[in-house]
């Protein structure tokens, strides 16, 4: 939804409506972000002021963010110049993306002050400028310097307000006066400032308009007039647009029982979703593009390991040349050969033997046993590096797996703070640059407070399935939490989540409830989209974790295994 200078002009008429209201709070969370407090009538409300390139905006919001424990520079300017004084107005200018806040009140003197708070919404440009009784600068969100722009916005200059080329739609008295600059559809937008594309593509579609006609643009034009008409008397809402389910644009509305802020708080709930979407996909990306190097890091080691055991392969071979040549040096003449013939007494053939013929056959001799013990040892060292390694690549594919199965930022940190823990993600963890910490909510049914736990709860006929969401999760929830006579499930042989079904004592759940639940285990789990899907059921008892193993894995036996079709569950 683009935040033109209709969309500007309704969202200032409904903060008219602050008039009088004093502020008491100033924010500054971020580079882009002004959060301004205000006390009106009982009544708390926060001004969030957006001047991000992409979504830039100014509305009332009920979603705080957090606040530095350092304000920066503009914030403390602000603080000085603002807190204590109340609105006096809020202004646009025609539909242009400027928002002008009058502030006034006294001084220690009980003399009147006056300040000026410009906000320009436009694009790459926006800033947030204060200014004092004078249009003198006071100090700027950004301050932009001659050599960057033909308007100079730094402390202590005289404010000059942006130009446009582009014609007011507002001094259109006639569709004659509108239409005699229009030849196309796109033209609207483009000579008639405050009007975006994405609005005008979204109202033809809503009045069935495709093909340019002087009727279908007077149409138009009447539909644009009431828009406008209806600003001051908030009668507006806001449209799903067609095809974009996420997006929406402004409509004349008929309701009179609607917020007196609702555009406001709509668009405050339309931006905190689309950042949240934003930031979650942007933060959990990042830790996958981490995970996803060190996946390769791994499979590229144990690509090299392979290599490692296949040269171990000949190690019996050259224990053998050792062996034969040793068997036979008293009648191997005593000079250099390249290759010598010799009976291989183990099956009774003739066996070639290659030789370094820089060396005698007593040295070639000594050379292959050595070459025999060094393949030895390779193969007991390099065996326990493959193991080790392959047990390192289930867990990072067990964290992939989990990723990409995340909804929520808070999942997402849940798995920052996981692999955070782990020796093979420490050095990336700790470059990555003050990764947003997610506010972890604390389930009832935890017995350990520093212990995230929130599984997934299901109810089958009175039974309670709690399925993990992580691997940390998946052993507090098998290991701890559960009880020794609860059954165990999970995926065989596939990453997924632990899953425990509650009995209390003495109850035996039949086979259709082992199946559902079998189903649901199977469904969150990397073979969600398979029909036929292999689950272990044991009893709790049964499942151990072996010293220094990874989070979320364990080893269990006295199982059954069920075959299921998770997309029973869709």
């Amino acid at each position: 939804m683009a935040f033109d200078g209709i969309v500007t002009k309704a969202i200032s008429s409904e903060l008219q409506q602050l008039a009088t209201a004093r502020i008491d709070k100033i924010f500054q969370p971020n580079k882009n972000n002004i959060l301004l407090g205000f006390y009106k009538e009982g009544t708390n409300y926060l001004l969030n002021i957006c001047i991000d390139s992409s979504h830039y905006r100014i509305h009332l919001t009920t979603h705080p963010k957090p606040n530095p424990k350092v304000a920066p520079n503009f914030c403390m300017v602000l603080r000085k110049h603002l807190l204590g004084l109340h609105i006096k107005n809020v202004i646009t200018n025609n539909l242009e993306r400027l928002v002008i806040i009058d502030f006034e009140g006294f001084d220690d003197a009980d003399d009147i002050i006056s300040k000026r708070l410009i906000i320009e919404l436009m694009g790459k440009h926006c800033n947030i400028i204060l200014l004092d009784e004078q249009n003198d600068i006071i100090d700027s969100l950004r301050h932009i310097h001659k050599e960057e722009s033909n308007r100079v916005i730094v402390p202590h200059v005289k404010y000059t307000y942006p130009t446009t080329s582009k014609e007011n739609f507002l001094t259109c008295t006639s569709f004659h006066d509108f239409s005699k600059k229009i030849s196309s559809f796109d033209d609207i937008y483009n000579v008639y400032n405050g009007i975006s594309k994405s609005f005008i593509e979204a109202t033809l579609k809503k009045l069935a308009v495709d093909t340019f006609t002087m009727a279908n643009l007077e149409k138009l034009y009447d539909y644009l007039q009431n828009i406008i008409y209806r600003i001051d008397s908030g009668l507006l809402a806001f449209e799903t647009i067609e095809d974009k389910k996420t997006d929406f644009f402004l409509v004349p509305s008929s309701n009179h029982d609607t917020s007196p802020f609702s555009l406001n708080f709509f668009i405050d709930d339309f931006y905190y979703t689309k950042e949240s979407a934003e930031e979650f996909k942007a933060y959990r990306d990042s830790i996958l593009k981490m995970i996803l190097e060190s996946l390769k890091k791994y499979k590229k080691r144990l690509l090299n390991i392979n290599e490692k055991l296949n040269s171990c392969e000949d190690m019996e071979k050259y224990q053998l040349y050792g062996e034969l040549l040793t068997a036979n040096l008293y009648h191997i003449p005593n000079k250099n050969l390249k290759e010598i013939t010799l009976d291989n007494y183990y099956n009774g053939q003739k066996i070639i033997i290659p030789l370094d013929d820089r060396y005698s056959p007593a040295t070639n001799a000594k050379r292959f046993f050595k070459k025999y013990h060094k393949l030895k040892n390779t193969l007991a060292i390099v065996s326990v590096q493959k193991e080790e390694t392959l047990q390192e690549l289930n867990y990072i594919e067990s964290i992939v797996y989990e990723l990409e199965n995340c909804s929520c930022l808070e999942e997402v940190h849940e798995i920052f703070e996981e692999i955070s823990e782990n020796v093979i993600f420490k050095e990336r963890t700790e470059k990555t640059k003050n990764p947003k910490k997610a506010k972890v909510k604390k389930s009832s049914l935890t017995k350990n407070k520093t212990v995230s736990f929130n599984p997934l709860k299901y109810t089958l006929d009175g039974y309670t399935l709690l399925v993990g969401r992580n691997n940390k999760e998946n052993d507090y929830l098998s290991l701890k939490y559960a009880k020794k006579s609860d059954l165990w499930l999970h995926t065989k042989d596939i990453h997924g989540s632990h899953a425990i079904l509650q009995l209390s004592q003495n109850q035996v759940p039949d086979d259709s409830i082992l199946v559902r639940c079998a189903e649901i285990v199977a469904f969150h789990s990397k073979a969600k989209n398979s029909s036929n899907v292999p689950v272990d059921i044991c009893e709790v008892r049964f499942v151990k974790k072996p010293k220094g193993a990874k989070p979320g894995m364990v080893i269990y036996g006295n199982h059954k295994t069920l075959f299921v079709n998770p997309k029973n569950q869709i």
